[in-house]
C-alpha cells in the first residue's frame, strides 16, 4: 500500500523538493494534505498537480482565494491556525512531514504524535524547543521520528545496525557558510544578500541566514541531543566546505562510520519517507574523482557567536533553548527586514535570554510563554539597537 503523507510547509524548500519526490515515488506515496502559510499561489498549484484531499492555508485571509481556486476540484479547504493543529490528526494519513519553518511546528507535531502518526521531522525547532516532551510522547504513543535534515539523517543512517552499540560521539559537519574564514572586520558590514548566498545548498532565507551564524549548527546540535540520546560533550561539530560527509558517528571501538553524498536535500526526505526501504532514485552520484580533497576544520566560535550560545542552552536545559530559539527567529527577521546588523543577531539573542526567568521542567503552556514572552522582550531590544544605530 502507499503511504499516505501529509506535509506541514509545502511551499517552502523542503515541501517543494518533498513534492518532487512523492512526483517521481508515485508508486510508494500519495500526498493527502497540503499546508501552507500564506503562499495562496503555489499552494493552489501544488493542490491541481498532485489532487489532495485536504489542503490548509494557515492565513485565514487567503482562505476564499484558495476555495474558489479549487471550487472545480474534490478537495476540502480549510484555515487558520486551528486547523493547521487539528488537521494532523487525519485518519487519512500514516506519515506527517514536519516542515513549517519555526516554533510554528511544535503544536502541529505534538498532535500529530498524539494521533500515533509516524513523523518526518524538518522542524529543528520542535526538539530544540521542546525535546524532552517529545521525545516522552513519542515512546507513550509508540510512534517514531525519522529526522529529515541531512546531518540527523547520516548520523540515523550510520546507526542503522548499531542500536546496541554505544556511541561514543558524533560529529555534525557545517558548510561554513558564505562567511567561512571571514574575520569581525569583514563581517560587521555584510549585507543580507551576501548572507543568502550560500555556498552549497538551496534553502529557505530563515536557514540560510542561521547557517551564516552558524545557529543552525547550534540547533542541530541541540536536536541530535534528543533524537539520539547524548550529553552535549558528545557532539561536535566541524567545518566541512565541500559538504559531501554529512556527518560521522565513532564508536567506542574507535571506529568511525560516514554517510556521505552530493549535496541534494531530496535524498534524506526520501529516505526518512521510504524508511526502513530504500527506493531506486535519479539522484545524482557523487564521484570521488571530481572530489580530490576533502577537508575538515574547526568551527569558528569567536567571531560566530551563535554556536556557542546554543551549547549553553543545551547545558542548562530547562526553557532557555526555547527562549534562545525563539530571540532567534525574531533578530533573524529583523536582519532580514535591515532593522539591524548581522553581527547584533548573537548579541540580540544573548541579551534576550538574560532577560527570561528559567524554568527547569517546563510545561508546554510554559514553553508557549516563554516563547511569547521571549519574542516581544527581544523585538523591544532590537529597537533599541536601531536607534543606536
Amino acid at each position: 500500500m502507499k503511504k499516505r503523507i501529509a506535509i506541514l510547509g509545502s511551499t517552502g524548500s523542503i515541501g517543494t523538493q518533498a513534492l518532487e519526490v512523492i512526483g517521481k515515488q508515485s508508486e510508494y506515496f500519495i500526498c493527502e494534505i497540503l499546508v501552507a502559510g500564506n503562499n495562496a499561489d503555489l499552494l493552489i498549484k501544488q493542490a491541481i498537480e498532485f489532487k489532495p484531499g485536504t489542503v490548509v492555508i494557515a492565513d485565514e485571509s487567503k482562505y476564499e482565494y484558495v476555495k474558489n481556486a479549487l471550487q472545480k476540484y474534490d478537495i476540502k479547504v480549510f484555515a487558520g491556525q486551528e486547523s493547521v493543529n487539528q488537521i494532523v490528526e487525519s485518519t487519512e494519513i500514516d506519515i506527517v512531514l514536519t516542515a513549517m519553518v519555526g516554533f510554528s511546528g511544535l503544536i502541529p507535531t505534538i498532535n500529530a504524535i498524539k494521533a500515533k502518526k509516524n513523523i518526518a521531522l524538518a522542524n529543528k525547532e520542535t526538539l530544540v524547543v521542546a525535546g524532552e516532551i517529545i521525545q516522552k510522547l513519542a515512546f507513550e504513543n509508540k510512534i517514531n521520528i525519522y529526522p529529515v535534515d541531512s546531518e540527523h539523517s547520516a548520523i540515523f543512517q550510520c546507526l542503522a545496525g548499531e542500536f546496541n552499540n554505544e556511541t561514543e560521539k558524533i560529529y555534525l559537519t557545517a558548510s561554513g557558510g558564505p562567511f567561512r574564514g571571514k574575520d569581525y572586520n569583514f563581517l560587521k558590514n555584510v549585507t543580507k544578500e551576501q548572507a543568502l548566498k550560500h555556498p552549497n545548498w538551496d534553502m529557505g532565507a530563515k536557514i540560510t541566514i542561521d547557517s551564516a551564524t552558524l545557529m543552525n549548527k547550534g540547533l542541530e546540535a541541540i536536536e541530535a541531543k534528543w533524537l539520539f540520546g547524548l550529553s552535549p560533550k558528545q557532539i561536535d561539530v566541524i567545518v566541512h566546505p565541500q559538504s559531501i560527509i554529512h556527518s560521522i558517528v565513532q564508536f567506542t571501538d574507535g571506529s568511525m562510520k560516514a554517510q556521505m553524498g552530493l549535496p541534494d536535500m531530496k535524498l534524506p526526505i526520501q529516505h526518512a519517507l521510504s524508511y526502513p526501504d530504500r527506493l531506486k532514485s535519479d539522484f545524482a552520484r557523487f564521484n570521488f574523482l571530481d572530489y580530490p580533497q576533502l577537508t575538515f576544520e574547526k568551527a569558528d566560535t569567536e567571531n560566530f557567536k551563535c554556536l556557542n550560545i546554543a551549547y549553553k542552552a543545551m547545558e542548562e536545559g530547562g526553557n532557555v533553548a526555547c527562549a534562545m530559539n525563539a530571540a532567534n527567529e525574531i533578530a533573524v527577521s529583523k536582519f532580514l527586514n535591515d532593522k539591524i546588523k548581522f553581527l547584533e543577531i548573537s548579541e540580540i539573542i544573548e541579551t534576550s535570554i538574560q532577560k527570561i526567568k528559567y524554568i527547569k521542567n517546563p510545561t508546554i503552556k510554559d514553553l508557549l510563554e516563554t516563547d511569547k514572552e521571549t519574542r516581544i522582550i527581544t523585538s523591544e531590544i532590537s529597537e533599541k539597537i536601531k536607534i543606536k544605530s
